[in-house]
């Protein structure tokens, strides 16, 4: 965290303890019961040996992927059933003695510590079968698991809904334990849902080896991908990049009209892309923001909104977007740095719906900006902080350079160490970066890096040891490694279990039939909404055009009440399983249709009953909550919209397979800017001067027409928006004359 998160109370700000405790309670990963000093220990050890694995394997190279997956699961289970108890009761929580209780670890948990682990190793164990076990090499087994794989098999699957469900609550293993029971009784379901059904022996074995299931790709990319990136943000945070982005973002944009909200957004953009957790994002640069916003005279709700919309905005921000960008990449086959670019317009549509949100609010609450002598001075923060943009700058260059992800994020980790540990005016610490240097070397030798990357690398690490910074030392560096392994626990359970729905979708086929019911009813819709807004022979939208839409909303809605409470990562995989197929049956270009599920899939984090991002703004913000959740959704118009804007016009993402032409994305985009500040406005009630509820209206209806980017809906759009325009000019003209008539 921050130093800003250090304080003590001072007006409305939070002292580090009490922030801690608002992100334990509104993010369920964060809150852990209390161990004994010595299981502590052996804990503290276990988490830094599994940092510690997966930051060599990714510079060093993985085992094969049974093994490798395995591992990770093993870990999970160990950690997860130390830390986290049957159920999040005070009582459980709390520290007890019992004979029953192992450092107040329950002996039961112990078992299923045992269970669990046996059960993920055992994969790479029996592959290459055991004679004197009498078990066959995998090959053999597949699609006929003898009654070893049915033993471990059962008990993986159970346990794994267990870890997800301490971790992250109820509703994704409920919803896992949904698409169990259609896989096992297929044919008691009605209609186009019916299928035969799966062999419990079967789906025992697909769910359990690898390729599908829970060792499938969801699990493999969290393990050697995902982690590594939550892994750097906490280790990048520690070293100060975290405050070097608030210092900048208040540089940037406190000054201005309701500056310490703008502020919230820019860092919120900045912070939010390197890091895994929306709720996270929203403790650490909401501590600062949120009072600042308050003192500034935003209501409580609307700064808590804003932090909360800013926050979960960082999600799908390039170039890391929650990591989200490399499953991505995975599941399309395509390059990651062209969902990187296919992201740009949409974020930045999002921050442009923010932003004028929080601007027409600080007009019509006449509010000023922070006043210069109260800004961080560049020269100062820079001085003092440009050695912790290092760390980023190597991962980037990494990783745009067409290595592999998990090779940027090693580069990225060690950077983030050599700069936060190594000194040049203390000698005996520059063996981090000797020992990242020898590596760098070593890689060019073996002809893994270019001459110019090894350049690169190297020259950074020479100039990181500079930092004029005060060193962190030994234990603070270890504290940073282990909350990046708590952070990925959820992460990791949610992923094993995903990958139940994923294995039930290949299994059953049922992504494509809800797709089916879902174009089928939006399209029964379709027709009877055409015949009531078709004027004589006047045709408005064709049949075709409000099917998509419907459908589109349809989806939407899914995405949003899957979302509730799972990370960005898991929910993701899981609504490209399930929600995709109904968006690829309309003829929508695969990466549109990728980007809708998990943009929608986001927006739960700030949606209204479910909106964790919001709770835990709102307890710093100290305002109502639901009044908080709303504030955030309609702050987050810009990420709503933006999904509905690029199906319409696919031109937006740059890279889609439709082509890319300049003239028609300066029109689309222009078009959606255009819906996107109308919208904010009729959500403020503020242009140029205060609007009536006729107005808001007419601006409401001008901008969701605006976002279908084509001249028919522009021309009726304009047409509609053209009162609203007049009477604010005139409304402006009058209280001009009104304020130099009064002096």
């Amino acid at each position: 965290m921050s130093d800003n998160q250090t304080q003590t109370h001072q007006g409305d700000e939070l002292s580090a303890e009490e922030l801690a405790a608002i992100e334990e309670k509104y993010d369920e990963s964060a809150a852990t019961r209390q161990v004994g000093l010595k299981l502590s220990s052996i804990l503290r050890a276990v988490a830094l040996l599994f940092a510690a694995y997966h930051f060599i394997t990714a510079g060093f190279g993985l085992p094969v992927d049974h093994w490798h997956m395995g591992i990770h699961l093993a870990g999970l289970f160990i950690l997860t059933y130390a830390l986290f108890p049957l159920l999040k009761t005070k009582n459980a929580m709390a520290m007890k003695v019992s004979l029953w209780r192992i450092g107040n670890v329950p002996v039961y948990d112990f078992v299923f510590m045992i269970f669990g682990v046996l059960s993920a190793l055992y994969v790479g164990f029996a592959w290459h079968g055991v004679p004197w076990l009498g078990i066959e090499e995998q090959t053999f087994r597949m699609g006929n698991p003898n009654s070893y794989d049915m033993f471990f098999g059962v008990i993986i699957i159970v346990l794994v809904l267990d870890i997800a469900r301490r971790t992250l609550g109820w509703v994704l293993p409920a919803i896992i334990c949904v698409f169990i029971a259609y896989a096992l009784f297929g044919p008691y379901f009605p209609g186009l849902l019916q299928h035969p059904g799966v062999k419990f022996k079967t789906f025992v074995s697909s769910m359990y080896f690898p390729q599908e299931g829970i060792y499938g790709v969801t699990l493999w990319v969290v393990s050697t991908i995902v982690f590594h990136f939550v892994l750097f943000g906490v280790v990048a945070q520690k070293t100060g990049l975290g405050k070097l982005f608030i210092d900048n973002a208040t540089i940037l944009a406190g000054q201005y009209v309701g500056g310490p909200a703008k502020v919230s957004v820019v860092s919120s953009a900045f912070f939010g892309t390197i890091s895994g957790s929306s709720v996270a994002n929203t403790v650490s640069t909401g501590a600062l923001t949120i009072p600042n916003m308050k003192r500034l005279g935003y209501p409580g709700h609307f700064a808590g909104g804003v932090e909360a919309a800013a926050s979960a905005g960082g999600q799908i921000t390039p170039p890391i977007m929650g990591a989200a960008a490399f499953i991505m990449a995975e599941f399309l086959e395509l390059p990651y740095t062209t969902i990187v670019i296919a992201a740009i317009f949409p974020a930045f549509l999002h921050y442009v719906g923010v932003f004028a949100v929080v601007h027409l609010m600080a007009l019509k609450l006449d509010l000023e900006g922070i006043s210069k002598d109260l800004l961080p001075k560049f020269k100062e923060v820079w001085r003092d902080g440009w050695a912790n943009i290092i760390p980023l700058i190597g991962l980037l260059v990494v990783l745009f350079s067409g290595y592999t992800p998990f090779m940027s994020a090693f580069c990225g980790i060690s950077l983030a160490v050599l700069v936060g540990m190594s000194r040049v005016r203390e000698p005996i610490t520059l063996i981090y970066a000797a020992a990242f240097i020898a590596f760098v070397l070593w890689k060019f030798f073996d002809d893994g890096f270019s001459p110019l990357m090894a350049l690169i690398l190297v020259s950074i690490s020479i100039i990181g040891t500079f930092n004029p910074q005060e060193r962190i030392e030994i234990p603070e560096m270890s504290e940073a490694m282990q909350t990046g392994v708590k952070y990925a626990l959820a992460v990791g359970a949610a992923s094993a279990a995903v990958g139940i729905v994923v294995g039930v979708i290949n299994t059953t086929g049922i992504g494509f039939r809800i797709g089916f019911m879902v174009t089928q009813g939006a399209g029964t819709m379709a027709a009877s909404l055409y015949e009531f807004i078709t004027i004589g022979g006047l045709e408005i939208f064709t049949v075709e055009s409000i099917q998509l839409f419907l459908s589109l909303v349809l989806v939407a809605v899914a995405c949003i009440l899957m979302g509730a409470g799972v990370p960005t990562t898991a929910l993701y995989i899981m609504l490209v399983s399930v929600a995709q197929p109904a968006l690829s049956q309309l003829g929508i270009p695969p990466i549109a249709s990728h980007l809708f599920v998990l943009y929608y899939g986001v927006v739960a984090e700030i949606t209204p009953p479910v909106c964790t991002s919001a709770y835990a703004a709102a307890a710093i913000a100290n305002s109502n909550p639901f009044k908080t959740g709303m504030s955030a959704f309609t702050l987050g118009l810009g990420k709503i919209v933006a999904p509905m804007a690029f199906v319409y016009a696919p031109v937006l993402l740059i890279v889609s397979s439709s082509g890319f032409d300049l003239l028609e994305f300066s029109y689309a985009s222009t078009s959606c800017v255009l819906g996107v500040i109308a919208l904010s406005a009729a959500v403020v009630g503020y242009f140029l001067a205060s609007m009536a509820k006729w107005e808001r209206l007419l601006a409401t209806a001008a901008g969701l027409i605006f976002i279908a980017p084509t001249w028919q809906a522009d021309l009726l759009s304009l047409a509609i928006v053209a009162p609203v325009v007049i009477a604010q000019i005139i409304k402006r003209q009058h209280r001009t004359q009104f304020a130099v008539a009064n002096g």
